[in-house]
């Protein structure tokens, strides 16, 4: 049975990962990074602000004692971020892209891949407090 604690944790992590799914949500990768992009033109404190599961991992590592489950969660956030920016101001910025991926950010995303998040990182959170 599961700890009401970690229950919690978890619910309260879906529902931070739900709400960034939503902001992002697109037909396609491009689609997802232009809304993005948006929001980093009016601030990058503004794009980082809305990542609540960024912050919700730095703060879970430091109460789990820097287990290595909270640190791959940490990990595996702060890499989404980055890719995010990376990629944003490769195509809107420096208007830099290859052949190749701009047909990969045309391409449509499935309706359920944007919510592989909430699937991937709850065993995390489950793993780290047990």
């Amino acid at each position: 049975m599961m700890n009401d604690a970690i229950l919690n944790y978890i619910i309260f992590f879906l529902l931070l990962e739900i709400y960034e799914v939503q902001w992002q949500r697109a037909k396609t990768i491009i689609g997802m990074l232009s809304r993005m992009y948006e929001t980093y033109k009016k601030s990058v404190l503004l794009f980082l602000m809305m990542h609540p599961t960024f912050y919700f991992a730095i703060w879970f590592m430091i109460i789990t004692d820097y287990n290595i489950y909270a640190l791959s969660l940490f990990f595996i956030k702060t890499l989404d971020i980055a890719i995010k920016i990376l990629l944003i101001k490769q195509i809107f910025i420096d208007k830099e892209i290859s052949h190749e991926l701009s047909l990969a950010l045309l391409a449509p995303i499935k309706k359920y891949i944007p919510y592989l998040g909430a699937i991937t990182y709850p065993p995390l959170i489950y793993l780290a407090l047990i």
